[in-house]
């Protein structure tokens, strides 16, 4: 059976035949995800580049195709799991064969539009039908989307149909306003007391963004079929809209607050809360999704293929001495064949760092050229 033509069938038949009777225990579907899934130690999550946005191309010279924020790869850090760049602008085949070697993927927040093409989106959507299949296949592939990330998660079960609403949440710290039956989700199903408290009483999720997806829209896309909400807010004019949802048969996340910044951000004149409680509340989000991440048995086939493919692989820019939201970002050229610069670099004689000594040398010939402590 081709299982994309027979989504909700598919779907429906899942959630039918994890809803089980063992003696007189009912086991949910959502209970049934871990069930099925093997622990991982050694989890290795792929974060998504994006377009650079109008406001960070504008502070380089150079000819960055994309980028990834520090911040997003320290929250998967710091949950114990390792980090692989997910380029944009490549086929199909690219997202096919990455993925089986991850544990999972974090659709980050950022300012791109879904669409331009070969961008963001569009390699959203390969990740999305590609994660889709290898749950329904059985195998165990958490997505997790932050802000962006999350609008974009709505955006491709809606099959690329626009449904976001405009609203006014930017720089905006609030309370979670949780569903009566939010404990029935996998997401908080286990979350501690503290934690819960945290969230539902004090203003510690960080809010920057001008679209929303609500209940209604979900309704009118059909989407509640198959997603599930969990807390709502207010935005600055009193606008409800989602700010945790999971869907209900696959391990697929979003929220639309931004917990990394929490931790890792520091832009000042921003309501980002750096409170104990805010960092603690925050940290519980990274180690739900790394826990999830570990029960994904995929793996590389060495520990070698492993190094040709993680961040630490590239340089990383102080971005925040420019003015920029994110104190630092991972900038990535268009026209470099990064697996091949590694491969090449790790091969006879090489050092792994190919990439990093180019960047290093760019930086100083900026430096005698500007004497700029910018390039310094």
């Amino acid at each position: 059976m081709d299982w994309r033509r027979n989504r909700f069938v598919v779907l429906a038949v899942l959630s039918l035949l994890v809803t089980l009777t063992n003696g007189a225990t009912v086991i949910s579907a959502e209970e049934s995800l871990s069930l099925r899934a093997p622990l991982n130690e050694e989890p290795v999550i792929g974060v998504l580049a994006q377009e650079m946005s109008y406001s960070l191309a504008a502070k380089y010279e150079e000819d960055y195709e994309s980028y990834i924020a520090a911040s997003y790869v320290k929250f998967v850090e710091g949950a114990g799991a390792r980090v692989v760049p997910v380029w944009i602008n490549k086929p199909r085949e690219y997202y096919e064969n990455i993925l089986p070697n991850l544990n999972g993927i974090l659709l980050p927040g950022g300012a791109t539009w879904f669409n331009q093409s070969n961008g963001y989106a569009d390699a959203g959507r390969h990740i999305y039908d590609v994660a889709e299949e290898i749950n329904v296949q059985g195998g165990y592939f958490p997505l997790w989307g932050t802000c962006l990330g999350f609008e974009l998660l709505t955006y491709l079960a809606a099959n690329g149909d626009e449904h976001r609403a405009h609203c006014s949440s930017n720089n905006q710290a609030l309370p979670l306003d949780f569903k009566p039956d939010f404990r029935k989700s996998r997401m908080f199903a286990e979350t501690p007391d503290d934690i819960v408290e945290i969230l539902a009483s004090e203003a510690v999720t960080a809010n920057f963004h001008q679209f929303c997806v609500t209940e209604q829209n979900l309704t009118a896309y059909g989407l509640d079929r198959e997603w599930r909400v969990m807390s709502t807010n207010l935005d600055w004019n009193g606008f409800e809209f989602i700010s945790t949802i999971e869907h209900k048969f696959l391990p697929f996340y979003g929220i639309q607050f931004h917990p990394e910044k929490n931790i890792y951000e520091w832009v000042q004149n921003k309501n980002i809360s750096h409170t104990p409680n805010a960092v603690k509340a925050a940290q519980y989000f990274a180690d739900f999704f790394v826990n999830e991440a570990r029960k994904s048995g995929h793996r590389f086939q060495s520990e070698d293929d492993i190094d040709r493919h993680v961040i630490y692989n590239y340089p990383v820019s102080f971005t925040g001495l420019k003015k920029s939201s994110f104190e630092q970002c991972y900038l990535f050229e268009g026209n470099v064949d990064y697996r091949q610069s590694i491969e090449t670099a790790k091969g006879p004689g090489g050092s792994g760092g190919a990439i990093a000594q180019r960047y290093v040398e760019r930086r100083k010939k900026k430096c005698n050229k500007q004497k700029s402590p910018d390039f310094c």
